[in-house]
């Protein structure tokens, strides 16, 4: 009868392991429910069955462990629950904006190398080809590139 329990509370410890890892990640009841029968199993036959049975459970647990994740893994379930899109979209921050080369404005903040500057009303992030640029400092718009407004000083 004994062997039995530690049996039946090895699968239930096994299948709780499955749902917890590949179901409901995170630490949830699942998985301190197999912990507990896990840990139960192994301390039942260490107490009743003695030193031997106690190791081959505790090997059997390990290797059910193992091989339950190892068998999971191999098997199509992984790809049926696995996310197979990838996303192409990228943000064009200056979609909808009226800037054009040759704009001119003035920097908001200083540009150190990278900043705000106000161009036809609108405040958005430049980078500086001269380098540093004080704010409040007129600029205009040299190049845009890949959604990147490039700024010199305005002389």
């Amino acid at each position: 009868m004994e062997v039995l329990i530690i049996i039946a509370l090895i699968l239930a410890g096994l299948l709780l392991f499955i749902v917890e890892v590949f179901l409901i990640p995170g630490i949830s009841i699942a998985g301190v429910a197999s912990a507990i029968c896990l840990l139960y199993a192994n301390y039942y036959a260490f107490d009743e069955l003695g030193l031997t049975a106690g190791f081959i459970t505790l090997a059997a647990s390990a290797i059910g462990c193992i091989g339950v994740t190892a068998w999971f893994m191999h098997s199509k379930t992984v790809d049926k629950l696995s996310l197979k899109k990838s996303l192409d979209y990228k943000i064009d921050p200056l979609k909808g904006l009226d800037i054009n080369v040759g704009d001119e404005g003035v920097a908001v903040t200083r540009l150190a190398l990278v900043g705000n500057a106000d161009i036809n009303g609108h405040i958005i992030e430049v980078r500086s080809a001269d380098g540093l640029i004080d704010e409040k400092t007129p600029v205009y718009v040299e190049r845009m590139i890949e959604g990147a407004v490039i700024v010199r000083k305005l002389k």
